[in-house]
C-alpha cells in the first residue's frame, strides 16, 4: 500500500495460549486424543453450572431490561452494590461512579494501556499474562519493561529488582500486580503487595492490580485486595465473573479506581478511559444484572469453595507428580488455577525430541520445530503434544526469557488429571536425556 497502515505495536500482539490450539486442532484431525491444559476456560474442562445459578439468569434474561443498552459505566445498581463491599472493608472508600464496566477485562486492558500517553510505560512481571505484557508492549511499540519474579522464591516479585526498574527508567509511570498471578499461581503477601504500593508511592506512580483470581486461594495462603493497602497512591483494580463465577462467555470485568481525586493527571487519564467507553455506548448489560443476586445467593460461597477445595487437592497432585523431575523447577500452586515449570538453565538445547507413534504426527512436529528461531521450551512443548495428546503453553510466551511451561488444574476426573501429570513428568525426564 502507499501508506503503512500497521499500527507500530502491531508485532507485540501474540497469544500463543490460543495459538498452540490450532497445533492441536491438526492433531485432533490425525487421531490424536488432545488434553487441552493451555487455556484457563474452567466450562470447556467440564465444570457444571449449578441450577440455582442459571435460573437466576434466566429470571433475569425474562426481564425486558436485560436486553437493552445500560449506562456507560454499568448498571447503577450493580456498581453501588461493588462498592458497597469495596467500603465495608473501611481501609477506602469509592463511590458507583468509581467502577468501570467492561466486556471482559481483555477489553478492559486494551483501554488501560491503550489510552496511556504512547511514552509512559507500566512495568510488568515476567512472566507476566500474556494479554497485560502485549498490550502494554503494543501501545508503546516497543518490547515490555519488566520486573522478576523469582522461581527460587515461590514467584514472589524481586522487590530490589522492581526498584531498579523503576529507578532506571523514567518513562515507567506505573507498576502492574497480578495476584494471584497467572501465569504462576502465586500468592502474594501482604507485606510483598506493601513493598510494592510503597515503590509506586516513593516515585509517584500509579498502580494497576489484577484480582481477577482474588476469591481463589488455598493450600493455607493469605492475601489481601489491593484497596486494603492503597492508601492515597492512585490505583486500579482489575475484576470479573469469568473465572471465579464462572461465566468466561459472560465477557463481563470492571475495573475500581482509586484515589483518582488525588492526582489531576490519574484524573484525566481515567476519564479518558471512560470517554472511550462512551464510544461504545456501554458493556452487556445481562451479566451485570444478575451479579449482585448471584454472589449474595446462600449457595454461591459453598459452591465457590468446593471449586475451591479441588483446585487445592490438584494443584498437589501435580506438584507431588513434578517435583522430583531432574532439571526443572517447580512450585505448588496456591491461587488461581495454573502451575508454571521453569526447565533449569542449559537442560533445553535444539536436539531433543520424543518418539511419536503416528508418523505422520511426527512429520508435522518436526516441520514446526525445523530452523533455528524455535525457543527452546516451545519446541519441548509441540513434542509433548505430539508424543502425548498433553497441550500446554511454552513459557517463553508470557513475557520471560525462562524456558518452561504453563498447565492449568482445571481437569475435572482426579485420575485423568494425575494421568496427564505423571505421564508429563515422566516425558521431561526422557525428553531432557534424548540428547
Amino acid at each position: 500500500m502507499r501508506t503503512d497502515i500497521v499500527h507500530i505495536g502491531a508485532g507485540e500482539l501474540t497469544y500463543e495460549i490460543r495459538n498452540i490450539v490450532n497445533v492441536g486442532q491438526k492433531l485432533v484431525d490425525l487421531g490424536i486424543r488432545t488434553h487441552w491444559e493451555n487455556i484457563g476456560d474452567p466450562i470447556a474442562k467440564g465444570e457444571k453450572i449449578p441450577v440455582w445459578m442459571k435460573e437466576i439468569v434466566a429470571d433475569f434474561a425474562m426481564q425486558d431490561l436485560s436486553y437493552g443498552y445500560c449506562p456507560t459505566r454499568g448498571m447503577l445498581a450493580t456498581r453501588e452494590f461493588i462498592a458497597n463491599q469495596v467500603n465495608a472493608r473501611g481501609r477506602v472508600q469509592i463511590c458507583a461512579d468509581d467502577i468501570l464496566f467492561f466486556n471482559g477485562l481483555g477489553d478492559a486492558i486494551s483501554k488501560v494501556f491503550g489510552f496511556l500517553r504512547r511514552t509512559a510505560r507500566v512495568v510488568v512481571p515476567t512472566p507476566s499474562y500474556t494479554t497485560h505484557s502485549s498490550a502494554e508492549a503494543a501501545h508503546a511499540g516497543d518490547r515490555p519493561v519488566t520486573y522478576i519474579l523469582d522461581p527460587d522464591n515461590n514467584w514472589y516479585p524481586d522487590l530490589d529488582d522492581l526498584e531498579k526498574r523503576i529507578k532506571y527508567n523514567p518513562a515507567v509511570a506505573g507498576i502492574l500486580i497480578i495476584n494471584p498471578d497467572n501465569p504462576t499461581g502465586a500468592v502474594y503477601p501482604e507485606a510483598i503487595l506493601q513493598g510494592m504500593v510503597d515503590l509506586a508511592r516513593k516515585y509517584d506512580l500509579f498502580v494497576i492490580c489484577d484480582e481477577v483470581y482474588h476469591h481463589i486461594v488455598y493450600n493455607g495462603k493469605r492475601t489481601v485486595p489491593i484497596s486494603d493497602i492503597i492508601g492515597d497512591v492512585p490505583a486500579i483494580a482489575m475484576r470479573g465473573v469469568s473465572k471465579e463465577m464462572p461465566w468466561p462467555g459472560s465477557r463481563c470485568g470492571w475495573i475500581e479506581v482509586y484515589n483518582s481525586d488525588k492526582d489531576p493527571m490519574f484524573k484525566k487519564y481515567v476519564d479518558s478511559i471512560l470517554n472511550a467507553k462512551m464510544t461504545e455506548v456501554c458493556s452487556t448489560t445481562l451479566p451485570q444484572m444478575v451479579l449482585p443476586s448471584i454472589v449474595s445467593h446462600p449457595e454461591y460461597p459453598v459452591y465457590l469453595q468446593e471449586r475451591i477445595d479441588r483446585y487445592e487437592r490438584l494443584a498437589n497432585i501435580a506438584y507431588d507428580a513434578l517435583k522430583k523431575v531432574d532439571g526443572i523447577k517447580v512450585n505448588r500452586s496456591n491461587g488461581a488455577f495454573y502451575m508454571s515449570v521453569v526447565f533449569k538453565e542449559g537442560v533445553l538445547n535444539g536436539k531433543q525430541s520424543l518418539p511419536i507413534e503416528n508418523e505422520e504426527v511426527q512429520r508435522h512436529i518436526e516441520e514446526l520445530v525445523a530452523g533455528d528461531n524455535v525457543a527452546f521450551d516451545k519446541r519441548f512443548v509441540y513434542y509433548l503434544l505430539g508424543a502425548t495428546g498433553i497441550c500446554v503453553v511454552p513459557l517463553t510466551s508470557f513475557a520471560t526469557q525462562l524456558n518452561g511451561f504453563r498447565t492449568t488444574l482445571l481437569e475435572r476426573d482426579d485420575e485423568t488429571f494425575a494421568m496427564i501429570f505423571q505421564t508429563m513428568a515422566a516425558k521431561i525426564s526422557e525428553y531432557i536425556h534424548s540428547a
